[in-house]
């Protein structure tokens, strides 16, 4: 896997990548619908747009391995979130398959099965339970992932990432927080790694207080070596509301909601 793309590197993970993976391959293309600076000799930043699958076409062209993290990465509308993380994750995949990709690695999301209740500890097999429109684009893309493996060969990780900050900021993320060191080990793993076919993986750090299975990050050499808990007297006490306090997927579950709490079991 020496020709790497990243899609969405102008984003707060795609900046972290670039740069924790800068001189590790010969090429490492970096695409976005914004500018975006090379910080490195084997960097190819390129504008292009997600929904454009002529774009998707050029972009793949010549890649060994994708790392998709380009799309709306929060809850929005549905005329927002269909271009970009349904069409636009269509159009990656398919541009992947015709250009003879070998591996893609799929930032999906926790808010793939937001609607747990967190008295629930949630692995790679839990079922798919999203708690908003961005989460539904998530499964989206884990399905396809699956297909495109199972159909066309494509080795694929699918990486239900949790709350990527610096550092922890309220009680959830005690729980759902991935650190960025960790997150560009995660990444490297998953590019790096003997072949596999299909991997759902949580994108988190070794938390003390996680409520998710990451065991299966071991068959690709992954070992988080954060824990949030070192910045447990640090973060905002304030208490979430009854419907974010219920679920995995917190503050996301109470955007919108008008169902009933006590029926979600």
């Amino acid at each position: 896997m020496t020709r790497v793309l990243i899609t969405g590197a102008a984003g707060a993970i795609g900046r972290t990548l670039h740069a924790g993976l800068a001189g590790r391959y010969p090429l490492l293309r970096l695409a976005d619908v914004r500018e975006i600076a090379a910080i490195g000799a084997e960097q190819q930043p390129v504008r292009a747009d997600l929904a454009d699958f002529d774009a998707m076409l050029r972009v793949t062209d010549g890649i060994d391995c994708i790392v998709h993290l380009a799309g709306v990465p929060r809850e929005g509308a549905w005329d927002v979130i269909l271009p970009n993380n349904i069409i636009g994750t269509y159009n990656l995949f398919e541009a992947a398959r015709l250009n003879r990709v070998r591996r893609v690695v799929f930032a999906s999301s926790n808010h793939a099965v937001g609607f747990h209740p967190v008295s629930r500890r949630l692995d790679p097999d839990s079922l798919p339970r999203p708690d908003t429109r961005y989460g539904v684009s998530k499964i989206f893309g884990e399905a396809l992932g699956r297909l495109y493996a199972d159909k066309h060969g494509l080795s694929v990780a699918c990486l239900r990432i949790g709350s990527f900050r610096e550092r922890p900021e309220d009680e959830r993320q005690l729980s759902t927080w991935i650190s960025p060191r960790d997150m560009v080990e995660l990444a490297r793993c998953c590019i790096e790694a003997p072949e596999y076919h299909f991997l759902m993986l949580y994108g988190v750090s070794a938390n003390t207080r996680s409520r998710w299975d990451n065991g299966d990050a071991a068959l690709i050499g992954f070992c988080a070596l954060d824990d949030a808990e070192a910045y447990a007297a640090d973060v905002n006490r304030e208490p979430a509301g009854d419907v974010a306090a219920r679920f995995h997927g917190g503050g996301f579950c109470a955007l919108e909601f008008s169902g009933d709490p006590d029926a979600i079991v």
